[in-house]
């Protein structure tokens, strides 16, 4: 049957195309850029007051919400520094003072967050183990023992000391985190650099580094950290914002200074008292929108240019090609392999879609060449098949029957005249050889031996049958385990293996073969191999017809049948191998 396509179906793609290209751009024009234009325009200049009424408070917005967030992450990062502390007083109770060092080092992951060390102390101030600088330690005692003592007298598990020790050497102010043992019989500290916490965290709140200043306070109004201020520490104690953050407020506020107005965001850093403030000219933020919003309906008409243009290409470039390729693809889906071949144009993906579609109807075509020279060849080979089975039943047994039938007529001439019946032997060779000749037919036409004794056992008996007949060494190998498999599986193999010692009986020219049969947990596999004159394999299966292998095509579509993989080895002049792979199901093991 050969699959035509009926004009009435195909699309008359230059008349819809048309009416579609002068639809499209007129609807666009009209109904989308002009007006989105105009209003642009209008929306530019109605807007610039109000836009910069809200920057203003956006800004504002903006800075106290990063300012609360930033006194949360220090105050965060304290509570967890606390827990450590207080987890390593737990942990030390039952530790001897020998082994504090042992647990100091198991806690060095803490080096981090504790920058100036860990330490422990007895109850009445004497310092027993330590990290970090032992001079710092020694020194701070005087400084850490109004705070053992306190934590002593409370009930409470740990005590944050808040900047109140500055560093000999560094003048760092460091913040000390003290916990007591359950027992309270030992003191743990952990110290840290309050400045190093404060720019690990506005770093963090401040990554590209722009115009926002940041001032970190303690309750003393003492500088802990700043960024971007550039007043002195006195001018620094009345800037606007501590008071209010010192005394537990937060929010925002606008100052006036020289010809900028800035934003002014604090906040406090509750669990140590200390304050938080930002500032930031919010003209800073808010000039470049400003300025691009301004310049924006000089840009309009050469970005409704470039709309245009945009429109004319897809329409060219995008829109068209599509619709020709998708009429040629209708065309080939009827089976006119030849439309595909005309190209369409368009965009590069386009081409390469149309690439795409013309490689896949070449192997569609061959496929299907090879589809009907393998079903024509299976009729042949049935014809053939047939005529031999004719052949052989007319030439070989039905010539035996008829012997038969006559030595049976004179053994009974002989008996009535009273001769030795010396003739049934030959009536029974005879007969015998008739057997055997039913018997090979019958084998060929379906291996009883396959249901009988198993594929291993029938196997075995093609080996010794095929090297027989072929005249050259055949050897049989079996490796693991026999299993039976389902019968459709081992009849697949039985044909694939009578097949490829065929192909090496009749055409490989080989002096000796072989046949190997493994078992393992995964898979069973079936080799043969010949030394024979080998042979070209071809690269896709598709091409096994039209390079004249229709027994390797057999063999692959066999193997398909059973979800096996097949593989060809050969090369000319150095023989042949066939390989098939047949995975088992968990079930047959």
């Amino acid at each position: 049957m050969t699959w035509g396509r009926s004009s009435k179906n195909k699309p008359n793609s230059q008349s819809h195309f048309g009416s579609y290209w002068r639809g499209l751009i007129t609807q666009l024009f009209l109904v989308t850029v002009l007006p989105l234009t105009l209003l642009v325009i209008a929306f530019t200049f109605g807007s610039l007051v109000l836009h910069q009424q809200a920057m203003r408070s956006l800004v504002g917005e903006r800075d106290q919400l990063a300012v609360q967030t930033a006194a949360s992450a220090i105050a965060e990062q304290v509570r967890q520094r606390a827990n450590a502390v207080r987890l390593i007083s737990v942990d030390a109770q039952e530790v001897s003072t020998d082994d504090l060092d042992a647990l100091l080092s198991r806690v060095d992951f803490l080096q981090s967050d504790f920058d100036y060390g860990l330490a422990f102390f007895t109850k009445d101030g004497a310092l027993e183990a330590a990290t970090g600088d032992p001079a710092l330690w020694e020194s701070s005692i005087a400084a850490l023992a109004p705070h053992i003592q306190a934590i002593l007298a409370s009930n409470r598990n740990t005590l944050v000391a808040p900047g109140t020790f500055v560093h000999p050497k560094t003048g760092d102010r460091l913040v000390f985190i003290l916990a007591a043992d359950p027992a309270r019989q030992r003191i743990t500290v952990g110290a840290f650099s309050a400045a190093a916490l404060a720019q690990r965290i506005l770093d963090n709140n401040n990554p590209d580094g722009n115009s926002t200043s940041y001032l970190l306070v303690d309750r003393d109004r003492r500088s802990i950290y700043r960024i971007g201020f550039l007043f002195t520490e006195d001018e620094l104690r009345e800037h606007a914002g501590i008071t209010e953050a010192l005394n537990g407020e937060r929010g925002a506020t606008y100052q006036r200074i020289g010809d900028s107005e800035h934003v002014v965001a604090y906040s406090p850093v509750e669990p140590l008292g200390w304050a938080l403030v930002s500032e930031e000219p919010w003209e800073m933020v808010d000039t470049p929108m400003l300025r691009t919003t301004q310049a924006a309906p000089l840009v309009l008409a050469p970005v409704l240019i470039l709309a245009l243009v945009a429109l004319w290409f897809a329409a060219r470039q995008i829109i068209r090609p599509l619709q020709d390729l998708e009429t040629k693809a209708a065309q080939l889906a009827f089976g006119d392999f030849q439309a595909i071949e005309d190209t369409v144009g368009g965009i590069a993906e386009i081409r390469r879609l149309q690439a795409g579609l013309i490689h896949m109807a070449h192997q569609v075509k061959a496929a299907q060449q090879s589809l009907h020279s393998y079903i024509g060849a299976i009729t042949a080979a049935q014809e053939d098949e047939r005529r031999r089975l004719a052949r052989d039943l007319h030439d070989e047994t039905i010539q035996s029957l008829i012997a038969l039938k006559q030595r049976v007529q004179l053994t009974r001439l002989a008996q009535n005249n009273g001769h030795d019946p010396s003739s049934l032997i030959e009536i029974e060779a005879l007969t015998e050889q008739t057997i055997e000749e039913l018997r090979r037919l019958t084998r060929a036409l379906r291996p009883i031996y396959l249901e009988d004794l198993g594929l291993v056992t029938a196997l075995e008996m093609l080996a010794r049958e095929t090297g027989q007949i072929a005249g050259i060494p055949i050897g049989f190998n079996r490796q693991g385990v026999e299993r039976r498999l389902e019968p459709a599986t081992e009849l697949a193999l039985y044909r694939i293996a009578q097949e490829a010692l065929s192909n090496v009986a009749r055409h490989a020219q080989a002096s000796q073969a072989a046949m190997d049969i493994q078992f393992s947990s995964q898979a069973v596999t079936l080799l043969v191999t010949d030394n024979g004159k080998g042979f070209n394999v071809p690269k896709r299966p598709s091409e096994f017809a039209s390079s004249g292998h229709m027994g390797l095509l057999g063999l692959y579509e066999r193997s398909e049948m059973i979800g096996a993989r097949l593989e060809f080895m050969s090369k000319l002049g150095e023989g042949s191998q066939i390989t098939v792979v047949v995975p088992v199901s968990p079930a047959l093991i």
